[in-house]
Parts: structure tokens; C-alpha cells; sequence
């Protein structure tokens, strides 16, 4: 760790889902603005080693990094917000610190001393913290859950401990909190922001900047009360109101003045941030040119922060083509037959991930409307493997054509382990995680859309198309743009003669920001602004 490296800590109270991971990405958008270095880290407090194998509609999206660490998806915020590149190690959970003291004891490291929460628990997570501090000016480290709660409390008596290891001017705390609105006395209420900031003194942290949750810009007087009853200068209560698209907190933070107030804390030497690209982005979402609808076909419809990832890509291709994104989302279960007409009056249908059989068929039957209908049709990772089992079913004439994901005994298994993942498959270790490179066909829709011949992409999934059906396929007009370099991959299919048809095997959500879109979703939001002005 560098010797001048600072910390931000950033704690949550009263209830969860407040924003502190888009509130700490627009904290490191400014900061990086004003010329730091940054990296950032995600503390999370539950007993899973990652998230990779809790369902999405309990945890939401798992964000998948370079290095193949499946992780929370506030890192996703991070890198679509700055320039950093996060990797396994910037998101740490309690499982794995436990793990890791568990290890080390089992290892004789300890010299038979007791094992105990303080010092063993909290000084791997202090060891943790401070080795993500290697070549950067400031590290924002986001502590999971909500202040009180029993599972958190390892983590805060390790950020707390860390103040007094660094010095004062190398640790700040920013505690976010909810200042609700009571329409019934008609007046903002900061109880519950006093009661959060109380329980948190209470384990020895004193916020240095408070953020309030709510729906309005507070008043001055309201600020100076919670200065007053929280102890912090009133300058340092800063307003985090509702907005209508994430990109706009940045702005709003700097307005408040929340970065003046973390230079000055942290006693920080910085120019003024040039903001006039997060400017410009936000004036074309909040009054865009012109507008599409994309139906998304899956099966955690009920909880869309399964998709955080795409929603965000989708909208940075609508941000390309000065285009508003209109999403809706369609249970792939419910989708059978005669109910495709519901897609009718889209102008493009995209697949997303998913894993087991579960809603499969209603993903085909999709699929097989946007094939027929020229519908716009983006397939990611599952959506691809489901698009080659449409086309082989309907195009190849092989009925019996499936996943052995969804069905282990189908008489064609277009979709199947590869030799060696067969082996492993009752052991475990056959997810294909991280980057992978993957060489595109010239001049075939793919590398049209990317504009180069060869890409690197993040994957996570488990089944391979089946190279002993390349042949049948290809006979029936499928294309594979894009292979893996020693042509045993196949990552992305095509349909040429049709407005738009792709399916790839990685996730090219991962990679896109506002500021750099990412070419498949540009290329996808391009196609049905066409199918829109037909």
C-alpha cells in the first residue's frame, strides 16, 4: 500500500437499498475528475463466499469481472462510472474472510492462540483493505448492509480500527441515511437519520459527511439540525434527492459540494472537476431524439436488478444514437404460443442469461417470433444458446433439438459440456468465468457492428455449442461469426438477411459505459430505431 493513500468508508442506516453503491461510484466519478487515481472495494457482510451461487431475485445481478470473480454488482456501478478496472480481490465478503481465518488456523498460523472475531476476523479484513491501496491516490470502500445489524459488525470495528492505524487525514467516513418526507405533518423528519448516525457513534464512528436520502432538495434549517444532533458542520450535510437517471448524481453531489468537502477533510490538493461530459450525457437522456421498445424476455422479470447490467447497457445504446430505451419486461414463462403477439408492437426483443430449464421454451418461442416477424432479436450467453436451438428445431429440422442443460436425455444436444467438462460436471469447476478472446468472420454483421477482428469479452455460463452439429447448422443459414482463437469456441451466431439477428456466449453488458457504449448494444439499439421509423 502506498504511504499516501487515503480511505473513504461509506456506511448505510435506517434501511437498505439507499444507493450507497451509485452514491460511492458518483463519489470516485468526481474524484477521478479532479485527477486521482481510484479504486474501490465492496465489503459485504454475508456468510457466501461470493454471490455466484445465490439466486438473482434474492441478491440481484452477479457481476462478473475480468479476472472471472463473480461479484456484487455495485462493482458494475464502479467501473461504469470511472475509468477503474476492478478485479477479484475488490469485492470481499464476510464467508471469505471467515474462510481465510479458518484456514490459517487449521494451518497452525495462529501458534495455538485462541481464534477470536477481534483481533483474527478484523485484522484480515483491515490486511484486506489496505492491499487494495497499491498505485492509487484513494480507495472507496462501500460497507454492505445496514448499520445494526449483527453480521455487519466485524467490518465496522475494522474500518473504525483503520483511522487509528492511518491518521485522521488518510481515513474519512460518509454515512448515508434516509430523511423522509411525512405528507401527513407535511415536514422532512431527520429522526431517523439522527437514530442511524447514533448507532453508529455508538461503535466508536463518527461520520465526517452525512448523506440524506430523500425526495427533495432539504432546506437549510434542516441541514443545520442535522449538523447540529449528528455533529458534523453543517457544509457537510449534503442532499441526495431523487433523480430520474443515476448519471445525474455526479452533478448533484458537486453542487452540494460534497468533493470540496473530501479535499478539504482529507487535505487533498486538486484542481476543479470538468463535468461537462456527464453534462452532456445527461441532456440526451433526459431529452432524447427519438425512442424504442425492447422487450426483455426472461425469467427473473420480477426483480430487475437481475438485469442492473443490461438495463444500463441498453440505455448507453439509446445514449449512442440519441435514443430513449423503453423496456419492458416479459415473463419467459408465461410466453407460449399464441401469447408472442404480445411482442407484436416492439421494435426489437432481447434474451438475456439465465441458468436451468425453467422458462426455456417461452425464450424459443420469442426468439422464433423475432426470426419470423424481422424483429431486431440481441441473445446474451443463455439467449444465444436458445437462439441455436430455435434454429436448429425450425430451420435444421431437428425436433428433438436441446440443452442438456434443459433436457439431459434430448436426442440432439445442440447444446451440450465440452469432452472435459463432462468430467468434471459431477465435481464442479465447469463454469467458463472471466475473459476470453474471440476472433470475428470479415465482414460479417459482427465485426461490422465492433469494427475490428478480433475482441476479448467476460463470460459466465456453463454449456457450449456443439461443434458435431456446425455443419447442419451452417447448412441451414446459421453463421458463427465469432470463435475462440483455436476455433473450439463458438461465442457468437448470426442470421444474415435479417434486419438484426446476434447471439453471443459472453456478457457485453460487463463492458459497456455511458461514456464508450458497447458496439453489440449500439449495434442492437441502432437496428430497432430502424424497425421504429419503418
Amino acid at each position: 500500500m502506498s504511504r499516501e493513500t487515503k480511505f473513504i468508508f461509506v456506511t448505510g442506516g435506517v434501511m437498505s437499498s439507499l444507493g450507497k453503491g451509485i452514491s460511492s461510484a458518483s463519489i470516485g466519478a468526481l474524484l477521478e475528475a479532479r485527477g486521482l487515481r481510484i479504486s474501490f472495494l465492496k465489503l459485504d457482510p454475508y456468510l457466501n463466499v461470493d454471490p455466484g451461487t445465490m439466486n438473482p431475485l434474492q441478491h440481484g445481478e452477479v457481476y462478473v469481472t475480468e479476472d472471472g470473480a463473480e461479484t456484487d454488482l455495485d462493482l458494475g456501478h464502479y467501473e461504469r462510472f470511472t475509468r477503474a478496472r476492478l478485479r477479484s480481490r475488490n469485492n470481499l465478503t464476510a464467508g471469505r474472510v471467515y474462510e481465510q481465518v479458518l484456514q490459517k488456523e487449521r494451518d497452525g498460523r495462529y501458534l495455538g492462540a485462541t481464534v477470536q472475531v477481534i483481533p483474527h476476523v478484523t485484522d484480515g479484513i483491515k490486511e484486506h483493505i489496505r492491499s487494495i491501496g497499491d498505485d492509487t491516490d484513494l480507495v472507496i470502500v462501500e460497507v454492505g448492509g445496514t448499520v445494526g445489524d449483527i453480521e455487519s459488525l466485524p467490518f465496522l470495528e475494522a474500518i473504525r480500527q483503520l483511522r487509528a492505524d492511518l491518521g485522521r487525514e488518510q481515513v474519512l467516513y460518509i454515512h448515508i441515511g434516509l430523511v423522509p418526507y411525512l405528507s401527513s405533518a407535511g415536514e422532512v423528519k431527520t429522526k431517523p437519520m439522527q437514530h442511524s448516525v447514533k448507532e453508529l457513534r455508538s461503535i466508536g464512528i463518527s461520520p465526517d459527511i452525512i448523506l440524506c436520502r430523500t425526495d427533495r432538495f432539504l432546506e437549510r434549517s434542516v441541514k443545520a439540525k442535522i449538523a447540529l444532533f449528528c455533529d458534523v458542520p453543517e457544509e457537510a450535510v449534503i442532499t441526495v434527492r431523487d433523480v430520474s437517471s443515476i448519471y445525474e448524481l455526479p452533478q448533484l453531489l458537486n453542487k452540494e459540494g460534497i468533493d470540496d468537502a473530501i479535499a478539504e477533510r482529507l487535505n487533498i490538493w486538486t484542481g476543479r472537476p470538468d463535468l461537462s461530459r456527464w453534462e452532456e450525457i445527461t441532456a440526451t437522456i433526459q431529452d432524447p431524439g427519438h425512442s424504442v421498445r425492447i422487450a426483455m424476455v426472461g425469467k427473473y422479470v420480477e426483480l430487475t436488478e437481475s438485469y442492473k447490467s443490461l438495463n444500463e447497457a441498453l440505455v448507453h445504446g439509446g445514449i449512442a444514437h440519441d435514443t430513449r430505451v423503453e423496456v419492458s419486461y416479459v415473463d419467459s414463462e408465461k410466453l407460449e404460443g399464441s401469447a408472442c403477439e404480445s411482442l407484436s408492437g416492439v421494435d426489437g426483443i432481447l434474451v438475456p442469461h439465465g441458468f436451468g430449464p425453467r422458462g426455456a421454451e417461452g425464450k424459443i418461442h420469442a426468439i422464433r417470433f423475432a426470426r419470423e416477424k424481422r424483429i431486431p432479436f440481441f441473445g446474451i450467453c443463455y439467449g444465444m444458446q436458445c437462439a441455436v436451438i430455435e434454429i436448429a428445431r425450425h430451420l435444421s429440422g431437428l425436433q428433438g433439438a436441446n440443452s442438456t442443460e434443459i433436457d439431459p436425455e434430448a436426442p440432439d444436444r445442440v447444446i451440450d459440456f465440452l469432452p472435459d467438462q463432462r468430467e468434471r460436471a459431477e465435481t464442479g469447476g465447469t463454469m467458463r468465468l472471466g475473459a476470453y478472446p474471440c476472433r470475428l468472420s470479415a465482414g460479417s454483421l459482427a465485426a461490422r457492428t465492433y469494427q475490428k477482428d478480433e475482441v476479448s469479452e467476460r463470460h459466465r455460463h456453463r454449456y457450449e455449442f456443439n461443434l458435431g452439429y456446425r455443419e447442419t447448422l451452417e447448412q441451414a443459414g446459421l453463421v458463427l461469426s465469432g470463435v475462440s482463437p483455436d476455433g473450439c469456441l463458438v461465442e457468437i451466431i448470426e442470421l444474415p438477411g435479417h434486419p438484426w439477428f446476434l447471439g453471443c456466449q459472453f456478457h457485453p453488458e460487463f463492458k459497456s459505459t455511458p461514456f464508450a457504449p458497447h458496439p453489440l448494444f449500439r449495434g442492437f439499439v441502432g437496428a430497432a430505431l430502424a424497425q421504429a421509423s419503418d
